[in-house]
């Protein structure tokens, strides 16, 4: 879409959360050529970013024919024919000839573990010296598009006759500790064919048409260009995409099944080769989209489990550079435990502390008196991680709690995730994030802009980081995660009411027995918003 349509991006204005991403890997990387080159000035040749594409790619190729050890943004002649271009932040002189790509990226790539016998321990080399062991106090992060990466330029290493003896690369990632070392082996063949395959449909060679994948959320081509984008094709053409999105809708296309309501037309058995939860599911979900339902219920009554005393929770945080705010609800009232000194700081210790103990202290008095305590989360995943890496990160000060106290906390009932309460209770035609679901119980954000990229752009100008800080954007950020917290409470009321109340899931969803037939009948069974 890019290559056949320059012309629309002319008037596109890049997604705030990509901007800052990139300027947070840029940053990151400076920070990482600082450190190298400073420890050897003399060992490296750094290639000067403010030329042209054809002059860096020319310095390049002059640095490696003279033997440089060590070159700092490094980039290769562009190939016309093949529709490569590229380089590596590193190349590191191979001993044997040749040289070494390495990538610095800006997100993690391996994890701590305690060191123990195991079936793979990754390689990993010292920053300053190429020197691969096998890492017994780290385990592999999968990150495919690193390793992809690295075969691009390898591939173009190799044109050149300048590839390492043996097909390898490294990566930096996040935490700047050792240089990951991949084997590019296994890698190449699948790298050379998806190549192939876009170059292909680039040139224009393969007629595409759009199909649903988790990226086109996040796709500018999703709602632009002609005919409206991408979704407004494939709503029209009710392609089976848009309920059995990414590799589902292969297995479905591989047995005939190309629309949604042939999906919902199903009266087979199971296709042997579907992996993707109950079959019966995505048939309920195609039938649940062509009467405009959002949920479905998937038992007579919906459950979540709900306790005496209820505390809601929502975190925001700012990439992986700490979380700076833990909101809270109890009995309806809102209470944040916040920093507004720019991330990292010190002081988020101090905000996570007072959390934690407020937290712990109404769940304490809850059970003294008797009575059950809940806390909710959307999605623990953001909210376990933070957890974890707080205590770590401040851990000996007062308030904050050892690793052991917090799996104590996120391993009990008493903490519950909603998230995988609606999983659990519906099937979700049309999504299963906050922002998707709370509306459908009732509840509506105070901002129209409110959501995870946008909050990115906020906090950096509450707390100053381009200018003076901006209290407005405080006071947005603080409603935001209020709304999140509440939003949150209002789902779990709808969804099990402590007292009978017409307003709720068991009256309003139709249910999994309600779409048991082909399309037809059920039509009656949902009215949506805009139809009542």
């Amino acid at each position: 879409m890019d290559a056949a349509h320059p012309e629309q991006l002319a008037e596109v204005r890049e997604d705030a959360g990509v901007q800052q991403r990139r300027a947070a890997a840029q940053a990151h990387r400076e920070r990482v050529r600082e450190t190298l080159v400073a420890a050897d000035p003399d060992g490296w040749v750094v290639i000067d970013p403010a030329l042209s594409a054809s002059a860096r790619a020319a310095a390049t190729i002059s640095a490696c024919e003279a033997g440089a050890a060590r070159i700092w943004g490094g980039l290769l002649p562009q190939e016309p024919d093949t529709g490569r271009r590229g380089g590596a932040e590193i190349l590191l002189r191979d001993a044997r000839g040749g040289y070494i790509p390495v990538i610095v990226v800006n997100h993690k790539v391996t994890d701590p573990r305690r060191p123990e016998p195991a079936e793979f321990h990754p390689l990993t080399s010292d920053l300053f010296a190429w020197e691969p062991v096998p890492d017994r106090a780290r385990k592999l992060r999968q990150q495919p598009r690193d390793q992809q990466r690295l075969a691009h330029v390898y591939r173009m290493l190799e044109r050149r006759g300048l590839a390492p003896s043996s097909p390898v690369g490294g990566v930096i990632g996040f935490h700047f500790d050792r240089i990951l070392v991949h084997d590019l082996t296994s890698v190449l063949a699948d790298y050379d064919s998806r190549f192939a395959d876009r170059i292909a449909v680039v040139r224009g060679q393969v007629e595409t048409v759009p199909s649903k994948v988790p990226e086109c959320r996040q796709c500018i081509w999703w709602n632009r260009g002609a005919e409206g984008g991408c979704q407004a094709w494939l709503n029209e053409h009710r392609d089976v995409s848009v309920v059995a999105p990414g590799s589902r809708a292969e297995v479905l296309r591989g047995h005939g099944v190309r629309t949604i309501d042939e999906l919902a037309a199903w009266s087979g058995p199971e296709p042997e080769d579907w992996q993707h939860g109950p079959f019966e599911e995505a048939v309920v979900t195609a039938r649940a989209w062509l009467v405009d339902a959002p949920l479905v219920r998937r038992f007579g009554q919906v459950w979540v489990r709900r306790a005496d005393v209820e505390v809601d929770v929502d975190l925001e945080s700012y990439q992986e550079d700490g979380a700076y705010l833990w909101g809270t609800l109890l009995d309806g009232e809102y209470k944040a435990f916040v920093t507004w000194d720019p991330l990292p700081t010190e002081d988020e210790g101090r905000s996570f502390a007072e959390f934690w103990t407020w937290l712990m202290e109404i769940r304490a008095q809850t059970v003294a008196a008797g009575r059950t305590f809940a806390a909710y989360c959307y999605s623990r995943s953001a909210e376990d991680k933070w957890l974890y890496e707080s205590a770590r990160r401040f851990a000996g000060r007062p308030g904050v709690p050892t690793a052991a106290q917090v799996t104590e906390f996120v391993d009990s009932i008493q903490w519950v995730d909603m998230f995988q309460a609606v999983t659990d209770q519906f099937i979700c035609p049309s999504g299963k994030g906050l922002k998707k679901i709370a509306p459908v119980a009732g509840f509506a954000w105070r901002d129209p802009e409110a959501g995870g990229e946008a909050s990115m752009s906020w906090y950096r100008r509450a707390v100053g980081y381009d200018d003076d800080p901006d209290l407005t954007q405080r006071t947005r950020l603080l409603e935001y995660n209020e709304d999140d917290v509440r939003a949150t409470a209002v789902l779990r009321e709808w969804m099990n009411p402590r007292t009978p109340r017409e307003h709720s899931a068991d009256r309003e969803v139709p249910a999994l027995s309600d779409f048991a037939a082909a399309p037809g009948a059920p039509t009656d069974l949902w009215t949506s918003p805009a139809q009542a």
